[in-house]
């Protein structure tokens, strides 16, 4: 039976979602696993290093060197980048592919588009996180290098939310 993991994951329960990614998503997803790997905490020290190195620079006697000052400003806009970087790199993997239907389901997790269908199993993912606007699913793997960002705006009402929750809440921990 050719079935392309599109009946792998049903369920009497599901809540569908319908959106086309966007990098704000995609941004969204990065910044959920930096705060769960506290990633941000060492990319905020380091941004505030350099950032008051490159002050002293500039209020030292005899007058700054103009080259450590904008190596200091260039590391900063740098690891400040680094997210944005990542972020479209990923939307240029997924963003030609069209729109997702994803559909969530008490067996996992499946995001079809007009040429691929993945389907995850929730023994794959460590825990979920809720933002304003999205739902990031993490991987179980130590670095966190697969995330599913779930937009809100897919949703079809307002109460597929709830049920949802419901879902993830039964399957994974929040994190």
């Amino acid at each position: 039976m050719d079935h392309q993991g599109r009946d792998i994951i049903q369920a009497a329960e599901s809540v569908e979602l319908t959106y086309r990614p966007a990098r704000g998503d995609v941004l969204a997803g990065l910044r959920v696993r930096d705060r769960v790997r506290r990633l941000h905490v060492l990319r905020g020290a380091v941004m505030t290093l350099f950032a008051g190195c490159g002050l002293l620079l500039l209020v030292a006697p005899g007058g700054p060197a103009a080259g450590n000052v904008l190596l200091c400003v260039l590391v900063v806009l740098f690891v400040w980048a680094v997210p944005h970087a990542q972020a479209h790199h990923v939307m240029r993997v997924v963003g030609w592919q069209g729109e997702y239907r994803t559909t969530v389901t008490g067996a996992g997790v499946s995001a079809a588009t007009e040429h691929a269908t993945l389907t995850v199993r929730w023994s794959l993912l460590r825990g979920y996180r809720e933002t304003r606007d999205h739902v990031v699913l993490l991987s179980r793997d130590p670095g966190i290098l697969c995330l599913e960002v779930l937009p809100k705006r897919g949703l079809a009402a307002p109460d597929d939310m709830d049920r949802l929750r419901d879902i993830l809440d039964r399957n994974l921990r929040r994190l």
